[in-house]
C-alpha cells in the first residue's frame, strides 16, 4: 500500500517566530515523524521573489527557516526537505500547467484581485499597476510545486483554499485534454484545531504587525520582548480573565495541560502581571534553550545545511525527473527514437 503524501511550503521571507512554531512548524514535524506517510517539505524560495527583492535578505530567509526546522527536529530521513529553487522541473510544471489554465482562472486569485481593489481604491488610473506577472501566476506556480509530487494532502489557511482548487482544476484539465491520469487531484487540509497565536499587541502575531516573538533570540531578547506583552490595569490580588490574555495564550501553546491548569488556577487567584511575565519568560526560555543552541550551531555551518538540503533535492528530482519525462511525452515534447 502507498504512503499517503502530504506537501508543505514554507515561505522565505522573514524570521520564524512563535506563532509559525505553534501554528506550522510543531504539527509539521510531528507529521514528518510518521512513518505511514511521506511528507515533502520545501523551502518557496521562487515565491519569495514575488515581494523580496532584496538578495541578502531572501538568502538569510532560507537559512534561518531551514536551521530552525532542522534545529526543532525534522526527520530528514523520512521527509524530502528541499529548496523549490533546486527542483528545475517545477518551473517547467509550471509552464505545461500555465498551457491548459484559463487566464479567467487567474482573474479570480485573491491576491491579484487584492492589488487590484487596492488601486482602484487609490484612484489609480491602470487597476493592474504594480502587479507582476509572478504575482498574477503565482497560483500556477503553487500548483506546480504540488502536482509535481502528486501530493493527496496539502496542510494550508483557510485564506489557501482557493489555490488548492486551483490546483484542482489545472490537474484535471490536463488530464482530459491529454487523456490520462497524470495527476492525482490534491485535497486541502485546514486543521480548525491550529491556534492563532497573538502578538505582543494583542492581534494575531505577523511580522506586517511587527509584534512578533523570534524563535530563537538570546535569552536576554526574549526577556524583554516577553516584557513588552500588551496587558490590562488590573492589580496583583484582583482575578484575571486567562481566555483574553495574550500571555496565557502563549504560555499555553508550549505548556502541558496540567501545567495550564495550574496557571489558570493562578489568574484567578490574582497573579501579578510582573510575576506571570517572568514565570512565562522562563518557561519559554527553557523549551527554547536546546532547540536555540543546535539553531546556532546551524547557522554557523551552512555547509552543512546545504548538504541536507541537496540529499533533499536529490530525492525530490529522482521523482520530478520520472513525472516530466512521462509530462514530456504526453505533449508531445519526447526525444526522437
Amino acid at each position: 500500500m502507498s504512503k499517503r503524501r502530504v506537501l508543505t511550503g514554507i515561505t522565505t521571507t522573514g524570521t520564524p517566530h512563535l506563532g509559525n512554531y505553534v501554528g506550522a512548524i510543531k504539527p509539521a514535524i510531528a507529521e514528518s515523524q510518521n512513518p505511514d506517510v511521506q511528507s515533502y517539505y520545501f523551502l518557496a524560495d521562487l515565491h519569495a521573489l514575488i515581494k523580496a527583492q532584496d538578495p541578502q535578505r531572501v538568502q538569510q530567509s532560507r537559512l534561518e527557516i531551514a536551521a530552525t526546522w532542522l534545529a526543532l527536529g525534522l526527520d530528514t530521513d523520512n521527509a524530502i526537505f528541499y529548496r523549490q529553487s533546486d527542483i528545475h522541473e517545477i518551473p517547467e510544471l509550471a509552464w505545461l500547467l500555465s498551457c491548459v489554465c484559463a487566464k479567467g482562472l487567474m482573474n479570480r486569485s485573491h491576491a491579484y484581485k487584492a492589488a487590484v481593489a487596492e488601486n482602484e481604491e487609490g484612484g489609480v488610473p491602470d487597476p493592474d499597476r504594480g502587479v507582476t506577472m509572478g504575482l498574477f501566476g503565482y497560483p500556477v506556480l503553487m500548483a506546480a510545486d504540488i502536482l509535481m509530487f502528486n501530493a493527496h494532502k496539502v496542510p494550508v489557511g483557510r485564506d489557501q483554499i482557493q489555490h488548492i482548487e486551483m490546483a484542482r482544476d489545472m490537474a484535471g484539465r490536463f488530464n482530459h485534454i491529454y487523456k490520462g491520469d497524470y495527476f492525482t487531484l490534491p485535497e486541502a487540509i485546514v486543521d480548525e484545531k491550529v491556534e492563532v497565536l497573538r502578538g505582543l499587541d494583542g492581534r494575531k502575531m505577523s511580522k506586517s504587525y511587527d509584534n512578533t516573538i523570534p524563535l530563537f533570540v538570546s535569552a536576554k531578547k526574549l526577556q524583554k520582548l516577553v516584557r513588552k506583552i500588551k496587558t490590562n490595569s488590573l492589580e496583583p490580588g484582583e482575578p484575571k480573565d486567562p481566555e483574553t490574555c495574550t500571555l496565557f495564550q502563549i504560555y499555553s501553546a508550549f505548556a502541558t495541560a496540567e501545567e495550564s491548569a495550574d496557571m489558570r488556577r493562578r489568574y484567578a487567584e490574582g497573579i501579578g502581571w510582573g510575576e506571570a511575565k517572568n514565570e512565562v519568560f522562563e518557561y519559554l526560555d527553557a523549551q527554547l534553550r536546546e532547540p536555540r543552541e543546535r539553531y546556532e550551531a546551524l547557522i554557523n555551518d551552512p555547509g552543512h545545511i546545504e548538504q541536507v538540503l541537496q540529499r533533499g533535492a536529490e530525492r525530490a528530482r529522482a521523482e520530478a525527473n520520472v513525472l516530466m519525462e512521462r509530462l514530456r511525452v504526453a505533449v508531445g515534447l519526447g526525444r526522437f527514437q
